[in-house]
């Protein structure tokens, strides 16, 4: 059964361009020395990392609440620890912690949660009433000022200034609606990846390079979407993690399709395995041999086997 099962999904010459992602690129700066006391933050209503640097004579430990400078506005975030290594980010994306939480932002915090179930029902009311196409993702009102914040995902773009307007008379302060992605939708809302892990974009890092088909091919990864997409429709974020390893690894082995000659017949590369370091090869002759990487080497632009 599992067989039938396994041809009934094969899908051959299937177009898997609509699983990437959009041509976005990680900008950097490999000539920037980032401070030595750099912390990594984690602003937990969105799971985004923020990457911060400390007044002079604060001095802040593991799991301390401080209250930062975001791109919505000032709000709270909890410090996870200092930063050895910065990963994909500019110097623009260094900010300063304002102060340290207090106990009053704390529990202003906690009131703010329960206030956000409310705020949950009464947009999808407002919603409903002006018959708008959007599913709500998240509700978050800032810890640090008088701004509330709505995700919401839609696949058309959406006129919402009345809903905007209906909500302010509501809640009495600045609301700011945002239309988000798929895989940032993933990232809030978390969840279990066909490996039954957490999410990587929920519970690894937010800062996950653009995926491609072409990582999928370099990994020998059957080329179909129910295999290689994770439960958001996009391309599986840990096909990212070991490209570099499997582009680097397969500079040092012969390529796919190449002919060389060996024990008196030709023969043609029909398999290469970076991580067990085997060469399948087929001869002329009929015979199917398995051939360790480290006998190939390279003669100019041609390989032999010694």
């Amino acid at each position: 059964m599992s067989d039938i099962f396994e041809q009934d999904i094969d899908k051959e010459n299937e177009d898997l361009s609509s699983l990437e992602d959009d041509n976005i690129t990680v900008e950097s700066d490999g000539h920037f020395i980032f401070p030595d006391e750099l912390y990594k933050l984690k602003l937990e209503y969105s799971n985004e990392g923020i990457y911060a640097t400390i007044p002079e004579g604060m001095e802040l430990k593991d799991n301390d609440f401080v209250i930062i400078p975001t791109r919505y506005g000032n709000d709270l975030a909890r410090n996870l620890g200092r930063a050895v290594t910065p990963v994909g980010i500019k110097p623009a994306d260094v900010v300063e912690v304002s102060r340290i939480a207090s106990a009053d932002d704390l529990n202003h915090a906690k009131t703010l949660l329960e206030k956000e179930k409310e705020a949950f029902s009464i947009f999808r009311e407002k919603v409903e009433q002006h018959k708008l196409d959007m599913k709500l993702i998240s509700v978050h009102f800032l810890v640090g000022e008088q701004k509330a914040l709505f995700f919401f995902s839609s696949e058309n773009r959406v006129d919402f200034r009345e809903l905007v307007k209906d909500l302010v008379s509501v809640f009495k302060m600045r609301i700011e609606l945002r239309q988000i992605g798929v895989r940032d939708e993933s990232r809030i809302t978390g969840g279990l990846g066909v490996c039954g892990r957490p999410y990587c974009c929920n519970s690894v890092s937010d800062r996950l390079r653009p995926v491609s088909i072409r990582m999928a091919k370099e990994q020998n990864l059957s080329l179909n979407s129910m295999k290689i997409s994770g439960q958001c429709g996009r391309l599986l974020c840990c096909l990212s993690y070991e490209y570099d390893w499997y582009a680097q690894a397969r500079k040092n082995l012969p390529s796919e399709g190449i002919r060389l000659y060996y024990d008196g017949t030709n023969f043609r590369v029909i398999e290469v395995n970076p991580i067990t370091s085997m060469v399948k090869m087929a001869g002329e002759d009929g015979r199917l041999l398995e051939v360790n990487a480290k006998r190939f080497v390279k003669d100019g632009n041609r390989w032999k086997i010694n």
